[in-house]
């Protein structure tokens, strides 16, 4: 079954979708990929011309402090004295890169660097950075990993003279110079905000090749968690008319009430011609389903002159909007049309959603009127095998599973977050917190939020824009004023949207006093007194939890770093699943929460910093997206419309019978009997926004969870005692793809025992081979401590699972996985491309 945007999600799960945690996601998911891959409904071909630059990539490293290994970059004294001229060998089209990677982009050469442990501890008093970042060896201390260059050949020809050419870059990590054909055109400092170069003036129009360079430079980075390096987001080369709608050029707001939808458009127009021009513009607005249901006729005209550009403001009337919602999330399309002599010359599309939000301190959030707790995961940009370059299919994959735990809302922490992760919200109705980098008012970060909300703001997913997180100076008066700053310039681009800043301590003044919403980090418990000295102010649980679990074990280990998954561990400024939600939810003036973290995240290694525990332990999802228990703690009380017993742990204890073992089980039914081998060890109450214990001596066989609404059984499930390794299963999101070069397929490993069971305990060596139309783009296990490559033929089992990602090799086709390990019997997958 396939939802389609326009699908009410709670019909979708009531119709079967809704099952244990990942049984929806599948569904979800494929809304989303939906979203990226399908234009606009009703809309047509653009005489602009889009390439987006994935293939054909060449990548080699550099070096940060030897000019011999950095391609002779900086060799020169003159090297920007005579543009075009002695910058570096590998900046001009005749350079010989036949001995550099092929690569594809999104591309993080950090992902495939080795691990660099420290060779002495961290003095207490210093941070740690190495770890911080995942022990990857990377940064000042390795000059000879932060510094990559990419070059590619650039699709252009005759038919592009004389039009305006860009290329906008969704995120290089970090410090990035582009080169055309040996010409600096331009950059970005910036390793998350998005940014454009203009490249007209550099190009060769005459059938000679067009070679495009750059240099990034990761040695120093913008955060205390791994971040990556190189070109990991999307690469658009555009050609328009010289007269057109530049990048970032059309802003749609609207408001609604009882009449129906105003929607006000702003459209900026460009000339990019060496003479002046006249354009007019034309618009028109489709509906969900592609009907088209309001247009504006072609405007009087505008002159541009040579390099000019104004804005024109329009305006249509919607009668009966279809609104957008998380429930229902509907997307209109605006299409924009420049006419020169009555000629269509460029034509831009415009997805937006027309909806209403508000915060309120003594009611919380909502959309539309309607009152929404926000119900939210924090996230960075990683995922095992991939890094921070995640494919598009795989940002819907992710997005799914949340949306199966029940979430609503992703805080995007700490920075800007990908364009195709906004699309896809857009499509599936999650709900974003949008966060700028940079807390300070210095003109990088000013331009940094500039390109953040222009980039952004037509997406309807975006409900807040965050200025900061746990800044330094967030208590104080200078932190007021910095904050206050980048507020009013988040209300002059963007004056549909309130702020928020993510604070651990000073709520009481500072920067709280300078935005809308005020977020705190952790110390949930604080908030229902701080809500009495401050009536009226809205407020959010901007980092919330911080429960650390590693996925599958129920024992806490020190010496080999692993912590039991009880929801009972968390570092001392944090705090239990349960403590923070039984707050909140009792509450209705705070607006909702967002927990630390959906995923396991590379880097900030909690509660053990010491090598080899390269990844935090906070998800309620391992780095693989594999859930933990308290993903089904959250999944009972976020997403109570599916009943639900969760029961944990597993049943493999040798050695252990007769001795008490503890025995959770979350859910969301009236009551729940536990089970042991046939005999009922006792039905108990659920309570409310908790879950249930018990002391079981240990015997192997089967135990069971029963859960009872009005006294009828309403959901199940069950531990059993697994035999020895015997096989592996596998099994993925979906079978079929699309053969675009760029669809992937999550593949789940399980390690089984002879009657099928999940052996829960395995750690058994995997082999992973390949045939076909597909390429293996990344391996991984969700254990935190493994330093194994995450590139390769080869990984580890890691309680009882593993994870492979399956990508289009870019032709129709079939391929088939093959996983072994020796003395099990393999398993194989067949995935089909088409096209």
């Amino acid at each position: 079954m396939t939802i389609s945007p326009s699908t009410d999600r709670r019909t979708a799960l009531a119709l079967g979708l809704a099952g244990l945690a990942t049984s929806a996601a599948p569904a979800l998911a494929a809304t989303a990929r939906t979203a990226l891959t399908t234009p606009p409904p009703g809309a047509a071909a653009s005489p602009r011309r889009r390439v987006r630059l994935a293939d054909g990539w060449r990548f080699a490293l550099g070096h940060a402090a030897d000019m011999d290994r950095d391609f002779d970059f900086g060799r020169y004294q003159r090297t920007y004295a005579k543009p075009g001229f002695d910058v570096s060998p590998a900046t001009q089209p005749d350079f010989d890169d036949s001995a550099w990677a092929s690569v594809r982009v999104p591309h993080d050469w950090a992902v495939e660097l080795p691990y660099a442990p420290p060779k002495a501890p961290v003095p207490k008093d210093k941070e740690d950075m190495a770890a911080g970042h995942g022990f990857r060896a990377i940064g000042r201390d390795f000059p000879q990993n932060s510094v990559g260059w990419y070059r590619c050949k650039l699709p252009v020809g005759a038919g592009d003279k004389g039009r305006a050419i860009w290329l906008e870059f969704d995120g290089v990590f970090r410090d990035c110079k582009v080169f055309v054909n040996g010409y600096e055109a331009g950059g970005s400092a910036s390793g998350y905000a998005p940014f454009r170069v203009d490249i007209a003036d550099f190009l060769d129009y005459d059938g000679g090749p067009n070679q495009l360079t750059l240099r990034v430079d990761a040695s120093l980075g913008e955060g205390w968690f791994y971040e990556g390096a190189g070109i990991y987001r999307h690469v658009d080369l555009v050609s328009a008319a010289p007269i057109h709608v530049p990048q970032w050029g059309t802003c749609v707001r609207s408001t609604v009430d009882g009449s129906g939808a105003q929607i006000a458009i702003a459209t900026t127009l460009a000339n990019a011609a060496e003479v002046a021009g006249t354009a007019q513009l034309r618009h028109r607005v489709l509906a969900p389903d592609g009907r088209e249901v309001a247009a504006i006729a072609a405007q009087p005209a505008a002159t541009l002159a040579p390099g000019a550009q104004t804005t024109l403001d329009h305006a249509l009337a919607l009668p009966a909007p279809q609104l957008w919602s998380p429930e229902t999330p509907r997307l209109y399309t605006l299409e924009t049309s420049v006419l020169v002599d009555g000629q269509e010359v460029d034509r831009t599309q415009t997805r937006f959603g027309i909806r209403t939000l508000s915060f309120d301190g003594t009611h919380g959030f909502a959309v539309n009127g309607k009152p929404v707790k926000l119900l939210g995961v924090c996230n960075h940009q990683d995922h095992a095998g991939v890094g921070t370059a995640i494919p598009d299919a795989l940002h819907a994959w992710r997005v799914a599973q949340t949306q199966s735990m029940g979430a609503n809302a992703w805080r995007s922490a700490h920075n800007p977050p990908a364009q195709a992760l906004l699309d896809i919200c857009d499509a599936t109705g999650m709900m974003m917190v949008a966060e700028t980098r940079l807390n300070t008012t210095n003109p990088e970060a000013m331009d940094e939020l500039d390109r953040m909300i222009l980039s952004s703001r037509n997406h309807p997913a975006i409900i807040l824009w965050s200025v900061g997180n746990e800044e330094g100076h967030q208590g104080t008066e200078r932190g007021r004023r910095i904050s206050a700053q980048l507020v009013a310039r988040c209300k002059q681009l963007d004056p549909t949207r309130l702020t928020t800043q993510a604070m651990d301590k000073g709520w009481d003044g500072g920067a709280a006093d300078a935005v809308d919403v005020v977020g705190f980090n952790y110390r949930t418990d604080k908030i229902p007194a701080w809500r009495q000295r401050h009536p009226g102010k809205p407020v959010i649980g901007t980092e919330t939890a911080s429960t650390v679990a590693t996925r599958g074990a129920y024992a806490n280990d020190a010496a080999a770093h692993v912590v039991r998954a009880y929801d009972t561990e968390h570092p001392w400024w944090a705090s239990t699943a349960e403590e923070w939600w039984q707050i909140v939810a009792a509450e209705p003036g705070i607006a909702g929460g967002f927990i630390w973290t959906g995923f396991d995240y590379r880097g900030e290694p909690t509660p053990y910093a010491q090598f080899p525990s390269v990844s935090s332990y906070f998800g309620a999802m391992d780095l693989c997206g594999f859930p933990k228990d308290n993903y089904y703690y959250y999944r009972a009380w976020w997403r109570r419309d599916a009943p639900l017993v969760h029961l944990l742990p597993h049943w493999n204890w040798a050695g252990r019978e007769g001795q008490p073992i503890e025995v959770w089980v979350h859910g969301n039914c009236a009551e729940v009997e536990l089970v042991l081998n046939g005999r009922s060890l006792g039905r108990k109450a659920m309570p409310r926004n908790g879950h249930l214990a018990w002391m079981v001596p240990y015997a192997p066989g089967r135990i069971e969870a029963r859960g009872y609404n009005q006294g009828r059984l309403a959901a199940r499930d069950s531990r059993v005692t697994a035999g020895r390794p015997a096989a592996l299963r596998l099994s993925a999101d979906r079978t079929r793809l699309a053969a675009d070069g760029g669809d992937t397929a999550a593949v789940q490993v399980e390690v089984i025992d002879a009657a099928g069971n999940l052996v829960s305990t395995a750690d058994t060596a995997l082999g992973f081979s390949l045939s076909g139309a597909a390429r293996i783009i990344g391996l991984g296990n969700g254990n935190p401590t493994s330093t194994e490559p995450d590139k390769g033929h080869a990984r580890r089992a890691f309680n009882g699972l593993a994870q492979a990602l399956v990508q289009s090799a870019g032709a129709a086709g079939a391929a088939r996985l093959t996983v072994t390990a020796a003395g099990l019997a393999p398993a194989s997958l067949d995935l089909f491309f088409h096209a």
